[in-house]
């Protein structure tokens, strides 16, 4: 087990590839937090991991919030002990073209993805350099490196992600604190449910290997970055995407 009794935080952690990662977390024996908006779904995506045998804690949280997300670390490290690990995978997309884009369009995008992700990293940082450790693991997308069409907003968040990932690891590093970032390309979580099927099949035609990809896939990334075995990898923006982008 690489993550045995490690406290691991994922937000955006109800269903997707939050969940699919906390439960590769768990198989890998870490104690897990589940971060979420939608609190319903937390409790749902908690007893699907009731039979493995670790402590799994939910917390409803926008990450928007920089109070509530400072709030909630307080709580976690008093109830399960200091974060070892943060996944900021939260995020929304609200696509449309860039002429019919809205100003509040825009400005959620930006508040979840983008100042969500600097909120939960900023936070986490502080306690993290205290104790002289810890990974933070940022979820970006192909998007953010490549663009798309109709995803300014989300583009645009998880380009800044990107930039973030490598500042924060020059000013961590050093400070014994590695951080990192996953860029998934299609992958076939609840989100996709409403993509029609020639959408869908197109998407797997870009891809070389022939398909999107499943949850689990891009969580056992996350699972390696987490590890021991990453231990010398900080500030990388690792594409897990089939080869879409070659």
């Amino acid at each position: 087990m690489k993550l045995k009794n490690k406290i691991a935080l994922i937000t955006g952690a109800a269903r997707g590839i939050g969940f699919a990662v906390a439960k590769r977390f768990a198989e890998e024996g870490a104690q897990i937090v589940l971060a979420d908006v939608m609190e319903a779904e937390l409790e749902t995506a908690k007893s699907k991991l009731a039979n493995l045998d670790v402590r799994v804690m939910t917390v409803k949280m926008d990450v928007s919030n920089r109070e509530g997300v400072a709030s909630a670390m307080d709580m976690i490290e008093k109830e399960m002990g200091s974060i070892d690990i943060l996944v900021n995978n939260a995020g929304i997309t609200r696509d449309a073209m860039l002429h019919k884009m809205t100003d509040e369009q825009w400005d959620q995008v930006i508040a979840v993805n983008l100042k969500g992700v600097y909120i939960c990293g900023s936070e986490a940082a502080k306690r993290m350099r205290e104790r002289g450790s810890g990974v933070i693991i940022n979820t970006s997308s192909v998007v953010g490196l490549y663009g798309n069409i109709g995803q300014t907003n989300y583009a645009a968040s998880k380009a800044g992600v990107i930039a973030m990932t490598t500042t924060w690891a020059k000013e961590l590093g050093r400070k014994g604190v590695r951080v990192n970032a996953i860029a998934p390309g299609y992958t076939m979580t609840e989100m996709m449910s409403t993509v029609p099927e020639k959408v869908l099949a197109m998407m797997a035609e870009k891809t070389p290997v022939g398909r999107l990809a499943q949850p689990e896939e891009i969580a056992a990334a996350f699972a390696f970055l987490a590890s021991d075995d990453a231990s010398y990898i900080n500030g990388h923006i690792l594409s897990v995407d089939g080869g879409l982008v070659l």
